[in-house]
């Protein structure tokens, strides 16, 4: 009966979490927890339950999450993406170690970071290599 109880605990517990997060992580644990519970009611030794558990957990996080990240939640491009290879104008020099440096893209003031780790000075033309977060990763434009 304490097995029953456990893993229906942790079974619910599980798809709570999955519930209120969608990262697709907690969902492949509860369907272990499943697994161990159905072997509980068949009255398994608690050890059985413990492997199935754990092996039906970690094979459906191996073998179906990649699937299920890319057909389900697929993956959803944003406007600055559209950014990247445009050029930008230095207004603040940009040195990584003294954490400064801001640029102008479109209007708009961004902070900058030098995709080398080379100091750009102020008036620099420069070419956005990436965006992380608020952040241009830039470089000089040859």
């Amino acid at each position: 009966m304490f097995e029953l109880i456990l893993w229906g605990i942790v079974f619910a517990v599980l798809v709570i979490a999955e519930l209120s997060t969608t990262q697709l992580i907690s969902i492949w644990f509860a369907v272990g927890a499943l697994g161990a519970f159905i072997a509980a009611v068949f009255s398994a030794p608690l050890i059985v339950q413990f492997a199935i558990f754990t092996l039906l957990s970690l094979l459906l996080l191996i073998f179906t999450r990649p699937f299920f990240n890319k057909v389900v939640k697929g993956y959803t491009p944003t406007n600055s993406e559209l950014d990247i290879g445009k050029t930008a104008v230095v207004i603040e020099d940009v040195d990584n170690l003294k954490g400064t440096g801001r640029a102008t893209l479109n209007g708009v003031d961004w902070i900058a970071v030098s995709k080398d780790n080379e100091p750009i000075p102020k008036g620099s033309v420069v070419v956005v290599e990436d965006i992380q977060g608020s952040k241009l990763v830039v470089s000089i434009k040859p």
